[in-house]
């Protein structure tokens, strides 16, 4: 009997297990550009155009290897709307109940693949390094899940970077060499931009008809779309930025959206690139003298350990991750975030820049938007909403564990020991995004006190009895406690009038 094998927008891989166990003579591959998975999020345009435009090239290249591909387009009168949908058109249109599918990496679409009324044979996702079953093998017992013993792991069992048992460079971890602020000397080549052709600007249309209101800009379009596309932008980051990656990972530059960074991400979560290709050809340019271990074995860490160890939280937490919210968070997400005005400077180029480019790098999610999300007390299922809406890179498995887990603390410790807050001190230190800010990040109360000054302690205190006994923020605890009572009253009183302010819907 036929089987339809189901490819999904973000399962663009010619080693994809459920095209491994297909046979092309016999069985029909499914695609389908549906509503429900352009709209379950209200997504970046950029996003919904390099997902549609990426899915039509890989059907292309299916057909031309002599797969029969069932292609649905958004448009297509007969499209059924949802994934459930389109796969039991297509079982009633070729006379079969079978399905074969890789797992998606979102537990909404997996429990709608199981409710089906088709035979479902649900193959394991072999594009990642580390399986569910290995991940939890690894995580059993542990008293806390840390991702550099996970990351450890991961560098033994892949041999990247590694002399026999021991570690290149005698160790794994170089992040002390990673902390320089970025200089504005406007010497780095951005990305490689993507080539016009038909297919995108077919797509282009179609996005810009159906998704008018979505927030972001649509054009011009800057991401590759094929795999041919995807290498040249790796070709790029390993020749041009690779060696400087690890130095100037956490800078953040207003005039420079993309510093040193790889803006790889999206052809990875689709299957344009697979990781370990990625990872070895870092790992080449170290060997080959072209780049330095701290920026190699940073990169690296950030895929096979950063990457693969969130993979193994989603699918360990449970279906349940994304409704966390430990520390009780209930405020709802500022309209700054859909691009109201503000005069924080960090938050205006850091939303600014998510808008026109569905992209900002982990320090500006983590410590721009999501440190002000967390000091303020956002609603974290709001904040993971927003975060899945507006990147390119975004997908639940991968999008979720650092938002509720890393940036929002919402799942009370599972991905950090802590949370990832700071003053305004820390941002003024890594970015030029201070001098030119309506607020005097140097001023810690008063009416032009940096807002993250002044929430920061607000946070602290509203949260005392969870993290004052934490050995990583104690000394914070006893720094606020060594401040005269009339500042540190102040302190207090003036976060609670900007958090007033904001929720009234001012311009703050």
């Amino acid at each position: 009997m036929v089987n339809l094998v189901l490819v999904l927008g973000d399962q663009l891989s010619q080693s994809l297990s459920a095209l491994a166990e297909a046979d092309r003579t016999t069985d029909v591959v499914v695609m389908a550009e549906v509503a429900s998975e352009a709209g379950y999020v209200p997504h970046h345009p950029k996003k919904i155009a390099f997902t549609f435009t990426a899915m039509r090239k890989f059907a292309a290249q299916l057909q031309a290897q002599g797969w029969q591909v069932a292609y649905t387009r958004l448009d297509d009168p007969q499209n059924g709307g949802s994934i459930p949908a389109e796969l039991l058109r297509r079982a009633e249109e070729f006379g079969t109940d079978r399905v074969l599918a890789t797992e998606p990496g979102e537990w909404r679409l997996i429990d709608a693949l199981r409710s089906l009324p088709l035979h479902l044979t649900l193959l394991e996702d072999t594009r990642f390094i580390c399986t569910h079953a290995a991940f939890e093998t690894w995580a059993e017992g542990r008293k806390a899940l840390r991702m550099e013993y996970f990351y450890r792991e991961m560098r033994r069992k892949t041999g990247l970077l590694m002399d026999g048992d021991k570690p290149l460079g005698g160790k794994w971890n170089f992040d002390h060499d990673n902390r320089k602020p970025a200089s504005d000397d406007l010497f780095r080549k951005a990305p490689p931009h993507a080539q016009g052709d038909d297919v995108l600007a077919q797509v282009l249309d179609l996005v810009e008809a159906r998704f008018p209101d979505n927030f972001g800009t649509l054009r011009p379009f800057q991401f590759q779309t094929d795999r041919a596309g995807a290498l040249r932008a790796l070709d790029h980051f390993i020749t041009h930025a690779l060696p400087d990656f690890g130095a100037y990972q956490d800078a953040m530059l207003a005039g420079d959206p993309y510093l040193y960074h790889a803006v790889i991400g999206l052809y990875l979560n689709a299957g344009l690139l697979d990781p370990l290709e990625v990872c070895e050809r870092a790992a080449d340019a170290y060997a080959q003298g072209h780049a330095p271990i701290n920026s190699v074995e940073g990169f690296i860490r950030q895929i096979i350990g950063w990457r693969e160890f969130i993979r193994g939280i989603y699918f360990l937490e449970g279906p349940g991750y994304t409704r966390r919210n430990a520390l009780d968070h209930r405020r709802a997400l500022p309209a700054l975030f859909w691009g109201a005005d503000t005069q924080m400077n960090c938050l205006h180029h850091a939303v600014g820049q998510t808008r026109e480019l569905a992209y900002a790098h982990h320090i500006q999610r983590l410590m721009v938007t999501g440190n002000f999300a967390l000091l303020a007390g956002v609603d974290p299922a709001q904040v993971h909403e927003w975060y899945l809406a507006v990147y390119a890179d975004a997908y639940e498995w991968v999008e979720a564990p650092n938002v509720i887990g890393m940036s929002q603390f919402a799942d009370g410790g599972v991905v950090g020991s802590k949370p990832y807050v700071s003053s305004g001190a820390y941002i003024d230190r890594m970015s030029d995004y201070c001098g030119s800010c309506h607020y005097r990040v140097k001023d810690k109360t008063g009416p032009r006190a940096c807002p993250f000054n002044l929430l920061y302690w607000h946070f602290l205190i509203r949260h005392r009895d969870r993290f004052a006994g934490n050995p990583r923020m104690a000394q914070m605890y006893r720094t606020f406690d060594r401040m005269e009572q009339t500042r540190r009253d102040t302190v207090l009183t003036e976060a609670e009038a900007f958090l007033q302010k904001l929720d009234s819907g001012a311009t703050v």
